[in-house]
C-alpha cells in the first residue's frame, strides 16, 4: 500500500542510516515530541541503529500521559456519583487516578464504555434521551476537530443529554516549556506530523527564532523518522535552526483550515495543568461559554481537589527528556502495564510502555521484519 510500504522500505531506511552516520561529527540530543514516534523508534529498533552521537529523548506528546489526576478523578466521579454513561478512548481506562482507574470503576458497576469516536457517543445520546452521556475528550490538536464536531452535531440535533469532559493540550506551548526547563539539553525537535496536519507549521517559527533549535515535522514510519533525524542532524552540524517539513505528503504550512474552524468554533485557548509538568500557560482548549451546556465540568459543577502524583513515578522527567524509562528504579518491577505507577506505562503512546514491550527485542530487530 502506498505511503506504508514505501516508508517501511528497509533499503531506503538503510540509506538514511548511512547518511546519518556520515553526517554526524559530534553528540546531539534530539527530542521526538510524539508518543507515536517514540513507539516507532523503539519497536523498529531504530534507537539501536543510530550512531552513538545521536541521543533521542522522548517528549510529552502522549495526551493520555499528561492528563492530570484531577481530570481522571472527575471522570470517575461523574460515572460513579452522577450516574452518567461515560464514554472514552480505550487508553484512558487503565490510567491511575488518585485512588483508582476508570477500569476499576467500570468493574465496580459504573457505566463506562470504550468508543472509537465521539460521534458514537452523540449517537448513544440520541438513542437514550433518558441517560446523560459524557465523552472524555482527551487529545492534542489532532483529536480536537472530532470532539468539537460532536458538540456542534449534538447542538444541531437538539440533544440536552450530551456533554464532553475536555482535556485537550497543545504541542507548541509544551515545546516552549521543555526548552525553558533549566535541566533541558534538547538541541532539536521532531514535531508530530498528525498535529501539523491539522494546525500547520506556522506556530513553530517563533519557537525556532526564540530558542535557535531546528524543528523538523516528521511522520511515523521508519523511513519518515530516519529522514527527519537526518534533516535535524544536518541543520545542527551546519549551525542552522529552521522549520523543515519531512511530512510534506500530509502537512501544509497553513494546516487544515476547516478542521481549525471547527476547533475555534467550540474551544478557546486556556492555561492547562499537565501531569508531571505543572501548569503550562495557554496550552489547552476549554469549551467556550456559548457551548457551556455541552461542557461536563460546568453542567455537573464538578469540583474535585488536586491530588499529589505518585512520588515513585518519574514520568515528568521522562516527558521532559531529562531521563529515560530505564532510569526509573521501578521500571519493569513495581511499575508494569498491569500495575502502573504512572500513565506512560499504560498508554499506547507512552515511552515507558514502548520500552517495556519492545526494548528486549530492539537490539535484535531488523527494519525488514517490523
Amino acid at each position: 500500500m502506498k505511503y506504508l510500504s514505501e516508508y517501511r522500505d528497509p533499503e531506503l531506511a538503510e540509506q538514511y542510516l548511512q547518511q546519518i552516520h556520515k553526517a554526524v561529527t559530534r553528540p546531539w540530543t534530539i527530542m521526538e515530541v510524539c508518543g507515536g514516534q517514540t513507539h516507532s523508534l523503539v519497536k523498529n529498533g531504530i534507537l539501536n541503529m543510530l550512531p552513538k552521537e545521536v541521543n533521542m529523548v522522548h517528549g510529552p506528546g502522549c495526551p493520555v500521559c499528561v492528563t492530570p489526576l484531577n481530570l481522571i478523578d472527575k471522570a470517575i466521579y461523574l460515572a460513579e456519583e452522577k450516574g452518567v454513561t461515560l464514554c472514552s478512548f480505550g487508553d484512558m481506562l487503565r490510567v491511575p487516578g488518585s485512588e483508582k482507574s476508570l477500569l476499576a470503576a467500570k468493574a465496580n458497576g459504573a457505566d463506562i464504555r470504550i468508543l472509537y469516536s465521539p460521534l458514537e457517543a452523540v449517537k448513544i445520546a440520541g438513542e437514550h434521551p433518558d441517560r446523560e452521556i459524557v465523552f472524555f475528550a482527551v487529545g492534542f490538536e489532532t483529536t480536537a476537530p472530532a470532539n468539537a464536531l460532536s458538540v456542534i452535531h449534538a447542538q444541531r440535533l437538539g440533544l440536552k443529554n450530551y456533554s464532553i469532559l475536555a482535556s485537550h493540550v497543545l504541542v507548541p506551548p509544551a515545546i516552549e516549556a521543555v526548552m525553558e526547563d533549566e535541566e533541558s539539553r534538547i538541541q532539536a525537535f521532531l514535531a508530530a506530523g498528525h498535529v501539523c496536519t491539522i494546525m500547520g507549521t506556522l506556530e513553530y517559527y517563533p519557537l525556532v527564532e526564540r530558542f535557535k533549535v531546528p524543528i523538523v515535522v516528521t511522520g511515523f514510519e521508519p523511513v519518515d523518522l530516519l529522514q527527519g533525524i537526518l534533516m535535524a542532524v544536518r541543520q545542527l552540524e551546519n549551525g542552522e535552526a529552521k522549520v523543515e517539513n519531512q511530512y510534506a505528503r500530509m502537512v501544509r504550512e497553513e494546516g487544515n483550515l476547516p478542521a481549525q474552524e471547527a476547533i475555534f468554533e467550540v474551544f478557546e485557548v486556556s492555561d492547562r495543568l499537565w501531569r508531571g509538568m505543572e501548569i503550562i500557560p495557554m496550552s489547552g482548549y476549554e469549551v467556550k461559554e456559548k457551548y457551556a451546556a455541552f461542557d461536563a465540568k460546568r453542567k455537573f459543577n464538578v469540583n474535585i481537589a488536586e491530588a499529589p502524583e505518585n512520588p515513585e513515578c518519574i514520568a515528568g522527567e521522562i516527558m521532559k527528556g531529562i531521563k529515560k524509562p530505564f532510569n526509573c528504579p521501578n521500571f519493569g518491577t513495581k511499575c508494569k502495564p498491569e500495575n502502573p505507577l504512572g500513565a506512560p506505562m499504560v498508554s499506547s503512546e507512552g515511552a515507558c510502555a514502548a520500552y517495556y514491550h519492545f526494548s528486549d527485542t530492539a537490539n535484535r530487530q531488523e527494519l525488514q521484519g517490523a
